[in-house]
């Protein structure tokens, strides 16, 4: 119960700092999830969760997606998340190893995120040669723990200028490619009825925290809530390494 409880305070405030910066919640809540709950029951909430906020986004700004990149995203990302997949099902005999696996990608994100940030560096125009492998390796992430978000972003940085467009184009994506892995979770048998109640809370618990992320990013810096989401997502990781 206390880890149940604990782990909605994850939901909230990494959905809320979500809401604030625009990426990285479900990257961020991932490590201490598992840790909280295992990886069976924090991989198919999270996803939803993912999911559900998406649809949120993309219900008011339906008109803003790039369908040409939407089709282009899913498609590539969906191969490699097969892969992941796969790649995760070998895992399955030693779980700790999975778990320093996702602390060392964690952490490599957070060092990219934070010096890209205070080197104020922008993402350039990218050739197939770099999209197509980045976009692969994304959906390997996915397919394995749900936050293949930071990769996609780099993506989606560098194709799609406007914001609007960009911010709808990524969540038309991660609504397709989290129904995929919602769909393999069900067939996994991830979604057993515990599973189930708990999940029924957070999406209460990531209703509140959208509504309070929206009202803290009118009042405070954005910059501010990057930094720290870079430092959490750090200390999430060495989290892992140590777990």
């Amino acid at each position: 119960m206390i880890k149940d409880a604990l782990f909605l305070v994850v939901v909230f405030l990494t959905n809320a700092i979500q809401c604030i910066t625009g990426f990285a919640g479900t990257v961020l809540a991932m490590p201490f999830s598992i840790k909280l709950l295992g990886y069976d029951i924090a991989k198919p909430i999270l996803n939803v969760l993912g999911l559900l906020a998406s649809v949120w986004v993309v219900c008011f700004n339906f008109k803003k997606i790039n369908v040409k990149e939407l089709i282009k995203i899913v498609a590539v990302m969906t191969a490699g998340m097969v892969g992941g997949i796969f790649l995760k099902k070998c895992f399955d005999g030693n779980p700790g190893l999975l778990y320093k696996l996702l602390g060392l990608i964690v952490i490599v994100f957070s060092v990219v995120f934070a010096v890209k940030f205070y080197m104020k560096k922008e993402d350039k125009e990218m050739s197939g040669f770099v999209a197509y492998p980045l976009l692969i390796v994304s959906g390997v992430v996915h397919g394995m723990f749900v936050c293949g978000g930071p990769l996609l972003v780099t993506y989606a940085n560098a194709k799609l200028k406007d914001k609007d467009e960009f911010r709808a184009t990524l969540s038309a994506s991660w609504i397709l490619l989290n129904g995929i892995i919602a769909v393999t979770d069900f067939y996994d048998g991830l979604f057993t009825v515990p599973t189930l109640k708990l999940l029924a809370v957070s999406v209460a618990v990531l209703a509140a925290a959208l509504v309070a992320g929206n009202l803290v990013y009118k009042k405070l810096s954005r910059n501010v809530f990057l930094q720290l989401t870079y430092i959490l997502m750090f200390i999430s990781g060495v989290s892992l390494l140590i777990k």
